[in-house]
């Protein structure tokens, strides 16, 4: 499949249109400079730049993966050259702090070069990812002398990190993990463990990797509560804050994957590795949260990425793959055949495709600006409600979008039929891509007990909050809308199926794990039919005003609204009956059954 350029458009529409960037940088006052200009020409340098270099890696990088000599693992051709470009021009540090050598520039535009990063190249994009949150991580929880010593070289990309957590007894239960960290006389602790699925956790790209790694101290309490975290760089910097002697951590093997096969995963053998603790002991899940958290939103994104790869690949072969005619009549008589655009299941397939990835790039886009606000905000309380609607929204950005991204890719293979499962056409690649961003980071199931269980159970008492609010004030402001009334009647279902969980709940447990991936994916259908209410209103007002994008665009948005509603949104009405059912249907079955 030929690189095709990423949907820059759709990117500044829901940024500058949708969710009025200007506006809310004027709220926050280290953004008050960005304008809309300056946000689009960022966005479209990083787009040219990445359609340059990493697109024409990526069919490459599938083939190739990496490989493992010794302790030394080689990444594909042409990764080292597109790191070094990447960090020389400033990529990598986009949004870091300028006292260590960023740009400081708003998170959000970090978050669209992650998405754009993906397009092109997904396993290109784990590298600057991970060390972008071990930066995150740091920047909240490292010590003035962890900061010092880390921060500038992990903004300029000298140096990449990564995140160990994962044992092999042992995945999302971290209360089980085994991995040891010794005080030492000098202040360190010695640090030994196996820790599996690291991404990034070798590579030939930087001159040093900085592992953030969970452990336990030797008095430490059973379970999640007695977990610390520890940086432990590959080499111990010296006086000068160079790559100093070899720490004792090493690459065991790499994972042999069903995809993304250019990016390291791998098994770290930790052996009496010196390591410096990162904040309060046994406080290290609660830190290394920030740095998770993150990594869910930049999941999201992933699978965000995927979906709008294999629209625009489907979309593009759609127009040009001639076969039978249309139902209607010959639409191209000059033609031996129709492009098969004009079928109506390809077009189902195309318009669910737009739908998901377009609704979906709103709802990554506008939690990613209460990330801002809890970031630049100078009032408390624009904070604090922000906050809570990045808690809520995460583990729907993750898991509902992930599960999109897999939807879409799927159909793209569809669109191309037999071409789809070939190679050479890249779309079963973006499957096999894609395929693990359900998994990273904690899998839906998990994503939807967080949602459920933790966020709206016990953080918000089964109120659904702000984000009520949020879709309330759009219903009482546009009355006239043609989605109002369905829209309000979700809202209402919404609220509704929250306290009958709330109350399931008090009665058996087990109603909140036999409900809560219902739950998330109905979460994300009414979000997403926010979003797509909220677009549909903008594009007819820059209709009216004859808005930048030309008038085919905001007609598209509008049409695509409309199939929203009526052929994707009624997915919702399902996951509530399922979830409705309770959990006996699921528990009845004895194990001998199964």
């Amino acid at each position: 499949m030929p690189v095709i350029s990423a949907n820059t458009q759709d990117i500044q529409f829901v940024a500058d249109e949708l969710l009025q960037l200007e506006k809310h940088y004027q709220q926050l006052p280290p953004c008050q400079d960005m304008d809309a200009e300056t946000f689009a020409a960022v966005v479209e340098e990083a787009n040219r730049f990445l359609l340059e270099t990493a697109g024409p890696l990526n069919r490459n990088a599938d083939e190739q993966g990496c490989t493992l000599q010794g302790d030394k693992v080689t990444t594909p051709d042409g990764f080292k050259a597109l790191y070094k470009q990447y960090c020389d021009d400033g990529w990598n540090g986009l949004d870091a702090p300028t006292e260590y050598g960023g740009q400081g520039l708003p998170y959000l535009l970090a978050v669209i070069l992650g998405e754009l990063n993906t397009y092109y190249c997904p396993a290109w994009a784990d590298y600057p990812m991970l060390g972008h949150g071990a930066r995150e991580a740091l920047t909240a929880h490292g010590s003035d002398f962890l900061k010092q010593a880390y921060m500038p070289k992990l903004t300029t990309g000298q140096w990449t990190g990564t995140m160990c957590l994962t044992e092999p007894h042992c995945g999302t239960d971290l209360g089980l993990l085994k991995t040891q960290a010794v005080p030492q006389e000098d202040g360190t602790y010695a640090i030994t463990g196996t820790k599996i699925f690291i991404t990034s956790g070798e590579h030939d790209l930087a001159e040093n990797i900085i592992h953030l790694v969970l452990a336990r101290l030797p008095d430490a309490p059973p379970g999640t509560k007695g977990i610390s975290m520890f940086v432990v760089p590959k080499f111990i910097p010296d006086e000068n804050n160079q790559p100093g002697i070899r720490n004792a951590v090493s690459c065991g093997s790499l994972e042999h994957k069903m995809g993304l096969k250019g990016s390291s995963t791998c098994v770290m053998n930790f052996d009496g590795a010196t390591g410096w603790l990162v904040g309060e002991e046994n406080r290290g899940l609660n830190h290394m949260f920030t740095m998770m958290n993150g990594a869910r939103i930049s999941t999201g994104v992933q699978g965000l990425a995927v979906s709008q790869a294999a629209y625009q690949g489907a979309v593009q072969y759609a127009r040009e793959r001639l076969q039978s005619r249309s139902l209607a009549g010959p639409k191209y008589p000059d033609k031996p055949a129709d492009p098969i655009i004009v079928h109506p299941d390809v077009r189902r397939m195309l318009l669910t495709m737009k739908a998901l990835a377009e609704g979906n790039r709103a709802l990554a886009y506008f939690t990613a600006q209460q990330i801002e606000k809890t970031r630049y905000s100078d009032d408390e309380n624009v904070r604090r409600r922000a906050a809570a609607l990045q808690a809520f929204l995460t583990p729907i950005v993750k898991a509902f979008i992930t599960e999109s991204g897999i939807e879409a890719t799927n159909l793209g293979v569809q669109v191309y039929g037999g071409h789809g499962y070939i190679r050479e056409h890249g779309m079963e690649q973006l499957i096999r891509d894609g395929r693990i961003f359900t998994l990273y980071e904690g899998t839906t199931g998990i994503q939807a007990l967080d949602l459920l269980g933790r966020k709206l159970l016990k953080m918000q008492g089964g109120q659904l909050g702000p984000i009520a609010e949020e879709i309330q004030a759009f219903i009482d402001q546009h009355p006239n809308s043609p989605y109002v009334d369905t829209l309000r009647q979700h809202l209402h279902q919404w609220q509704q199926l929250s306290q009958e969980l709330a109350a399931k709940a008090q009665q058996n447990p087990e109603e909140i794990g036999a409900a809560s991936v219902d739950f998330l994916m109905f979460s994300g259908y009414v979000l997403l039919a926010w979003l797509w209410a909220r677009m549909a209103e903008v594009a007819t007002q820059q209709l009216d005003a004859d808005g930048p994008r030309g008038k085919n665009f905001y007609r598209a948005k509008q049409k695509t609204a409309e199939f929203y509603f009526n052929r994707i949104l009624p997915r919702a009405a399902i996951h509530a009956a399922t979830l409705r059912s309770g959990a006996d249907n699921l528990m009845a079955m004895a194990e001998e059954e199964f």
